[in-house]
């Protein structure tokens, strides 16, 4: 960690002053690489976090960035606890004005959420927008458990209320193909997720129950808050 942390900052030192006098000449996914490289480092810097979101949020027309590179760039923000209001109003409102969500991933679509609720940024036509979309894929099958984990996680903890995402995510869930693939803490956070949100799932509670039930031991349960979230 503090090798890296000292590779990002030489980085940084090195490209001070081309990224902080010419951040227009920056593409979409070397902004995102950057504010990522720095939140996943750990490594604050106010001016850069700044300067990149002044730029983006600046451009009003996000059509050059990729879903990714939005995703991205809102969970950089988020992780480094440096939410920045305008930025994250801009990426929405690129969003909800799209005809079509298609390119949007599973993860782009989850990490956006996600991103929104740990930054605590009230913006629910982009809550809407994403969960409309996922309601009406045909089915979940691309979703990671982690994925769907992170998207109950963040509508929860919004306080955003959409009962048809919910419903979708845990008649996927409670599949026993489905249900074996995910691990303590995203069966734990998910049910956390639904008790949170008000949202009454009998058969998602059931299942959960019963898988741990049926384990030969909870060791799997190494953290007591997965316990205690079940």
């Amino acid at each position: 960690m503090q090798q890296q942390t000292y590779r990002i900052l030489h980085f940084w030192r090195r490209w001070e002053i081309n990224l902080l006098n010419v951040s227009n000449q920056f593409e979409p996914q070397e902004l995102k690489d950057v504010v990522w490289a720095f939140a996943n480092a750990g490594v604050q810097h106010s001016e850069l976090y700044e300067k990149v979101a002044k730029y983006i949020a600046g451009l009003g027309i996000l059509d050059r960035f990729k879903p990714q590179e939005l995703s991205n760039t809102v969970w950089a923000y988020a992780t480094a606890g440096n939410p920045h209001p305008k930025l994250f109003q801009t990426v929405a409102n690129h969003i909800v004005g799209l005809h079509s969500l298609d390119r949007f991933g599973p993860q782009s679509l989850s990490i956006s959420l996600w991103a929104y609720a740990t930054a605590g940024i009230n913006h629910p036509n982009i809550f809407d927008k994403l969960a409309n979309h996922i309601v009406e894929l045909g089915n979940l099958d691309r979703f990671e458990p982690q994925a769907l984990k992170d998207t109950v996680w963040a509508f929860a903890t919004a306080g955003v209320q959409h009962p048809k995402l919910f419903d979708k995510v845990a008649n996927h869930i409670i599949l026993p193909q489905n249900l074996h693939r995910s691990i303590p803490q995203e069966l734990s956070n998910t049910v956390w997720a639904y008790a949170t949100a008000g949202i009454n799932h009998p058969k998602l509670f059931d299942k959960v129950a019963n898988h741990i039930v049926e384990l030969d031991n909870l060791n799997k349960f190494s953290h007591p808050q997965a316990l205690s979230n079940t």
